[in-house]
């Protein structure tokens, strides 16, 4: 159904749809910059990214059909089909083999780009796109979507409104980029001994960092997996770790797995059940993946775990194995999938504080941690909120307000 004071349109009708010319010109190191459908994303037209350049002739001769404005669009035929960037400077550009120029004419052009992104039009897209070894659209196809359009000053209104939100969500996105630029440097320095903290009395650490071996950390214990084909292993409360569970999640710490084993499984498995506060660690093919333990717990064989001495923070071990995943790795062997044996598991070693230190540098990240978590779901709320809205919006299900005045004068 459509709303009141809406139409039902082709795009064609509300904007002209020019294609690319198909030819691939000669590159240069330096010039002006080719765009393709894999530096089109939504948002601002990335004209920085792209490493095809060309030269001032290429530039006149691939582009002396069209006349490139602020506010056309660039939308994407192949790879990421029907993505869409604004164009937002009077920089010159290339439209690359399988882009095309979107220029609204008859429509706010912001109103257009976000009709572009709704379920309703994206829909129509994939439906269109075919091919075996990529999906890809016509340009048929794409003169041929079929939007809702309000009068002018409405997709005006509109636009301000998912234009706020976008600015939002643009906020978070760098300070989300900050605080994880910062807490990469804060752990490299933290890490390292580079940059030392303050003890409980504000005086800085100042002791000899030792090499330590992690064998020395703790003791190291191997996972184990019992039959998967006996039922009476499973299904029971002991909760066993796997690799995939460890990658699912959005913290350092496990409180459930996907499987849980009985009693009977654990002792099947080889598997130690560890207590909670342990570090589980991936060193078979998801190298690196790492964990801690809120509970009781036991792994599957994929894993070699830590269960801390007095002597260290399981947080700081965890954080130190986390920055050096690649050492892992370098250890690592197989010709399948790479494994890292437990006695080089062991044998790892790492200059390390004493334990005070390590519980101030440990808490110092955590912050960092949690900072970016906080920022991670704010964003993602933006984002589903956004999703929303343009549903609602776009289809005309929820009206906004538009004074007299604004309408007269459009």
């Amino acid at each position: 159904m459509i709303p009141k004071g809406w139409s039902s349109q082709k795009l064609s009708s509300v904007a002209s749809i020019i294609d690319c010319k198909h030819r691939t010109p000669e590159y240069v190191k330096s010039g002006i910059p080719l765009v393709s459908p894999g530096t089109i994303k939504w948002g601002a037209l990335d004209l920085i990214s792209p490493v095809k350049r060309v030269t001032e002739e290429e530039y006149r001769s691939l582009m002396d059909h069209c006349v490139v404005e602020q506010g056309d669009l660039v939308m994407s035929r192949n790879q990421s089909v029907g993505v869409v960037s604004y164009v937002d400077s009077k920089k010159p550009f290339v439209l690359g083999q399988d882009t095309v120029l979107i220029k609204p004419i008859h429509a706010d052009w912001r109103f257009i780009y976000y009709t572009l992104q709704s379920d309703l039009v994206q829909r129509q897209i994939a439906k269109s796109a075919g091919g075996s070894t990529f999906s890809r659209i016509n340009l048929s196809d794409i003169r041929a979507l079929n939007i809702k359009t309000p009068a002018i000053y409405e997709q005006d209104k509109i636009s301000q409104i998912l234009s706020a939100w976008d600015k939002a969500i643009s906020v978070t996105e760098s300070l989300l980029a900050n605080s994880q630029q910062q807490k990469k440097a804060l752990t490299q320095q933290l890490l390292t001994g580079e940059k030392r903290l303050l003890d409980e009395n504000g005086v800085r650490f100042s002791g000899e960092w030792k090499i330590t071996k992690l064998i020395q950390m703790g003791k190291v214990v191997s996972g184990g997996t019992p039959d998967t084909n006996m039922a009476m292993y499973w299904e029971g409360d002991i909760l066993w770790l796997t690799p995939t569970d460890v990658t699912a999640l959005t913290g350092r710490f496990v409180s459930n797995t996907s499987r849980k084993i009985t009693p009977a499984g654990l002792l099947n498995s080889s598997a130690v059940l560890l207590p909670k506060g342990s570090l589980m660690v991936c060193t078979r093919a998801t190298i690196g993946a790492l964990a801690i333990s809120t509970s009781e717990i036991c792994t599957n064989q994929g894993f070699k775990n830590i269960i801390p001495n007095e002597g260290f923070n399981i947080e700081f071990i965890y954080y130190l194995l986390q920055m050096n995943t690649n050492e892992m790795i370098k250890k690592s062997s197989g010709s399948t999938f790479l494994e890292l044996s437990k006695k080089d598991f062991e044998t790892l070693s790492f200059s390390c504080p004493f334990i005070k230190e390590q519980q101030k540098i440990a808490a110092v990240l955590s912050a960092a941690d949690t900072e970016i978590s906080t920022l991670e779901k704010k964003l993602a709320c933006l984002n589903d909120e956004k999703k929303a809205l343009m549903q609602q919006l776009l289809t005309g299900k929820r009206r906004v307000k538009v004074d007299a005045e604004e309408a007269v004068s459009a």
